[in-house]
């Protein structure tokens, strides 16, 4: 371990760089059918809950990394795993304690073992297979972003199919929903997740010295300057636009950002580290260019999907889930493209959009209900660091070819 993680898990061993969340809802309330305890450790934070059947989150606790990683501007895999490794004990008897549910009440528990961070995955998988192992409790093997699709479910009533977009600081991809674990991928990312290039921008811009953004997050901080931006300052190309499919990219996107933002450096005479004057503009027109390249994937989406009678032609629902979803800039593009093609928007409350313990709980729910991928014996259960979600169908969606609007209709979608 370098020297920068051993100085940062320094200083989270005295308190100062991570934080734990709890909730109970168990108080006075009837539990229904059987309860599922939730793992998730795929990247930095460790979460753990508690879900009935009827879906009531009886108990949740999550510990927050967070502010560890801002230290350095971004996760540090190993940093990550030994957090884990301190906190994920603390963390499941927290969500216990919050339910009032005790080990031996479980049918079953549930943990993510794919895709993620080794590091992280390996961490929550050998927690849950020693309790499962020691108290005799199936096992469910949950895939991350499975979990994320369907977490809409629990929030709202909503039957299969329906179009899923997953942005986030990991992930970018879209697919349709078919069953509990039966999803089709349109399109992903070909090279990194959009949170991740926020993440980047926000770093080359300094905007932890910004006095309105030093404890926030890269893409937070992006949203937060873009509202009082001017995002007409600077265009960028979109990524892919010679490509009909439905794939993402963002970092030829990043590289036309980091050029834009050195040649305004050179215009204001200052160094890379200083902040710029116009820094409100250029985070409004990276905002719009990530909203507009996702909104334009997500538009080819919809109608390959009712061309094929994927979905059907009215009342279709699109849902927006990750941690990016909860970008209102984004959301609202979204919204209005929504809006535009009889679809409804459907996203989960910002809490269940990023990483947590009760989206793996209610995934585990499902697949319990269904009977599917619940294993009474764990022999041979790995993590898998890489994972595709369902039957890859984006050459199909590449050989439709489907033009979609002129990119003047999609900018007037986002604004």
């Amino acid at each position: 371990m370098n020297s920068i993680a051993k100085s940062l898990l320094r200083s989270v061993k005295h308190g100062r760089a991570s934080w734990l969340r709890s909730s109970s809802a168990h108080s006075g309330k009837q539990r229904f059918g059987r309860l599922v305890l939730g793992i998730e450790t795929s990247c930095d934070d460790t979460g753990a809950a508690v879900v009935d059947e009827a879906g009531c989150v009886l108990g949740e606790a999550l510990h927050c990394q967070k502010e560890v990683h801002l230290q350095t501007g971004g996760i540090i895999p190993v940093v990550a795993q030994q957090l884990h490794r301190e906190n994920i004990e603390q963390v499941v008897q927290e969500a216990f304690r919050a339910s009032g549910v005790s080990v031996a009440e479980l049918a079953a528990v549930a943990t993510t073992v794919k895709p993620g961070l080794a590091l992280s995955l390996g961490v929550g998988l050998k927690y849950s297979l020693s309790l499962v192992n020691r108290h005799q409790k199936p096992f469910i093997p949950i895939h991350h972003m499975e979990a994320h699709a369907l977490t809409i479910r629990l929030t709202n009533h909503l039957d299969f199919p329906f179009l899923v977009l997953l942005i986030s600081g990991g992930h970018c991809l879209l697919a349709v929903a078919r069953g509990i674990s039966d999803f089709l991928l349109l399109g992903q990312s070909i090279d990194i997740a959009p949170g991740d290039m926020l993440d980047k921008v926000a770093r080359r811009l300094s905007l932890r010295k910004h006095p309105e953004c030093h404890s926030m997050a890269g893409g937070k901080a992006i949203e937060h300057l873009a509202q009082t931006g001017n995002q007409e300052l600077l265009t960028f190309r979109l990524p892919m636009q010679q490509y009909r499919n439905c794939n993402f990219s963002f970092s030829g996107l990043q590289n036309l950002i980091n050029n834009a933002i050195v040649q305004k450096e050179k215009e204001e005479g200052i160094q890379e580290g200083e902040i710029l004057s116009c820094v409100k503009d250029v985070a409004a027109a990276v905002q719009h260019a990530v909203a507009v390249h996702i909104i334009q994937r997500t538009y080819r989406a919809m109608l390959f999907c009712i061309k094929n009678s994927i979905l059907p032609s009215k009342n279709a629902t699109l849902v927006v889930s990750g941690g990016v979803a909860s970008n209102q800039y984004i959301r609202k593009g979204l919204q209005n493209l929504a809006d535009a093609n009889d679809f409804a928007l459907l996203c989960p409350p910002p809490r269940l959009c990023t990483d947590n313990g009760v989206m793996i709980a209610w995934n585990g729910i499902e697949r319990l209900r269904a009977g599917l991928g619940v294993l009474h014996s764990t022999d041979g259960v790995r993590y898998e660091p890489r994972a595709p979600l369902g039957i890859d169908i984006s050459k199909r969606v590449e050989e439709d070819s489907i033009k979609v609007p002129q990119l003047k209709k999609i900018r007037w979608l986002a604004s």
